[in-house]
């Protein structure tokens, strides 16, 4: 359903992203995680349109980004990490503005944002300006968005920043549901637990570059060259492992 093709992204001559090639299949629900600065939200915004890449290419569901563009946006939701919404919409208002521009309209769209609304528990909220939402409530609001026109993919950069643990474990549920009916979920996140849970398969990313990528399992073989792994139970031990954190531990030493 997503393919990478050696993309390839700079800055000013610096490699933000340098030559990552991935596939991802139909339904699964793949994990991108790395440092601050690795290339993760670079990545999530050529895969969305919003940069252009440097080289390789984007193909999803058959279909060029760079070629199809709209054809590629209209299969897509996107949730991203910052979103920008119009504060002077009401809730109500921003879904079926959202809805409009693919096209979706009438009362089957208007029954799907009632039943939207009553799921992430911003019903009450629907008739007031999202300039009075919380954080938390403008996350869900946005998540909701990208949920309306029933993508194919769903391409997520930090769908779980302002929510509450309720909210949490809402959005983990319905992500899960959704991978199962065959919804593609590229997901970017700094917590590594969250990574585990819920990823078929994780790759991990490091100053610009894909060098890890695989289940768990796969994982912690990487990490152990190949040998035994019992010793190496969690993402976050395999994160630092491989990403060079466990020098913190020298750090810390000298603190003492």
């Amino acid at each position: 359903m997503i393919k990478l093709i050696d993309l390839k992204k700079t800055f000013n001559g610096f490699p933000a992203v340098n030559g990552i090639t991935l596939k991802v299949e139909k339904g699964e629900l793949f994990c991108l995680v790395g440092p601050n600065g690795a290339g993760k939200t670079t990545t999530i915004k050529m895969m969305t349109g919003l940069l252009k890449p440097t080289g390789g290419k984007i193909i999803i569901d058959g279909n060029d980004l760079q070629e199809e563009p709209l054809m590629v946006k209209g299969i897509i939701g996107y949730i991203p990490d910052r979103p920008f919404i119009y504060e002077k919409l009401t809730g109500k208002e921003f879904l079926k503005f959202f809805a409009g521009l693919f096209g979706e309209e009438g009362k089957t769209v208007d029954d799907k944002i009632e039943r939207l609304l009553n799921l992430f528990e911003l019903k009450e909220w629907s008739e007031e300006l999202i300039e009075g939402y919380s954080h938390g409530m403008k996350q869900r609001l946005v998540i909701s968005s990208a949920l309306l026109h029933s993508p194919k993919v769903i391409i997520v950069d930090e769908p779980m920043v302002g929510l509450d643990p309720k909210g949490i474990r809402l959005v983990k549920r319905i992500f899960k549901k959704l991978s199962s009916d065959d919804v593609t979920i590229f997901m970017t996140t700094h917590n590594l637990s969250v990574a585990e849970e819920l990823g078929n398969r994780i790759g991990i990313i490091n100053e610009g570059n894909l060098i890890a990528v695989g289940t768990m399992d796969d994982l912690r073989k990487m990490a152990k060259g190949g040998g035994a792994y019992h010793d190496m139970p969690l993402l976050e031990d395999i994160f630092l492992r491989l990403t060079g954190g466990e020098e913190l531990d020298e750090v810390i030493e000298v603190l003492r």
